[in-house]
């Protein structure tokens, strides 16, 4: 069990949009410009190959690319996250010993599932992390989310954080999440390194009151979430509420209406990448979504619209 006091890694850790030509092809020039615009907008850290970025529309050939790439080409400015989730333990296993080699700083993964009917007893959960703990040597970070069809109660991610060893950072995305955190930190003391945030933001206040360190959000205007998250951390309570009602609007509609098209949205209206297109059959954003989120946008004038000028 690690007793850390001062997490390895907190603040804002944005989702990496995978950036495709409009006939879905990997568009690995794009792919960097937005790299290097999340930094330079002041992330903490990165993580790729998440739900936001479209993971699930990715060969394993096309993974194994994009992580080499991405890695390559951050050359260490940032810490990255790497999304090694598959419903195998040896498929995980694998996915997350070649981060580690590729150099990730820890990676994350969902419960064992598969489509809406296939899961797996809690029992097989701990097995799951115990056997992936034992194959790495950096954190896992668990993502508590609704994607997976899988209840996860506290205590059992508490157990997990007391008695896996690498496992130590937990992304809360369920409903409920800020009282989810707060039980998860009063079972879990301090092997729960990181409790984090996520779902966009949209219950980041809430979820920094109950103790969360660092925040996995879009990776469309980081400038805008960071301040919140420091102000926050600095005890400037009313700062960061003044900061949060300023950019709920853009984190709300992100998280209600764009969903993960929208950091691409913004990202090619800022001229950062050359196409905003998903993946078929992902659709892509209705125009109305498009002109809402943009206008929304540029009455807040984030770097992502100004970046590449």
């Amino acid at each position: 069990m690690q007793t850390l006091h001062a997490p390895r890694y907190r603040g804002i850790f944005p989702v990496v949009p995978t950036t495709f030509t409009e006939a879905g092809d990997l568009d690995l020039a794009s792919q960097k410009r937005a790299v290097d615009f999340m930094i330079d907008a002041g992330s903490d850290g990165l993580c790729i190959l998440a739900n936001f970025s479209e993971q699930f529309a990715l060969s394993d050939d096309e993974r194994d690319l994009l992580t080499r790439t991405v890695l390559e080409h951050v050359q260490g400015r940032v810490p990255v996250i790497v999304t090694t989730t598959h419903y195998s333990t040896q498929v995980c296993i694998a996915r997350s010993r070649r981060a580690q080699e590729l150099g990730a700083a820890m990676v994350m993964v969902m419960p064992p599932y598969h489509g809406a009917t296939f899961r797996v007893p809690e029992a097989r959960i701990y097995e799951f992390f115990a056997h992936l703990s034992d194959a790495l040597s950096i954190p896992i970070m668990i993502q508590d989310a609704p994607a997976s069809g899988t209840v996860l109660s506290a205590p059992l991610l508490a157990r997990m954080a007391c008695e896996i060893e690498q496992v130590s950072y937990f992304k809360i995305e369920t409903p409920g999440a800020a009282n989810k955190l707060r039980e998860l930190i009063r079972l879990g003391g301090d092997a729960v390194e990181g409790p984090w945030d996520g779902e966009e933001g949209i219950t980041l206040l809430a979820d920094l009151e109950a103790g969360a360190t660092g925040a996995m959000t879009g990776g469309g205007f980081p400038d805008g979430i960071r301040p919140i998250i420091e102000a926050h951390r600095d005890g400037q309570g009313e700062l960061a509420y003044e900061r949060y009602q300023k950019w709920l609007p853009l984190i709300n509609h992100e998280n209600r209406q764009g969903g993960i098209l929208t950091a691409k949205a913004l990202m090619k209206a800022g001229g950062i990448i050359a196409s905003e297109a998903p993946r078929h059959p992902m659709p892509i954003m209705p125009a109305d979504t498009r002109r809402e989120l943009l206008a929304i946008a540029k009455r807040l004038d984030p770097l992502v619209l100004r970046w590449a000028a």
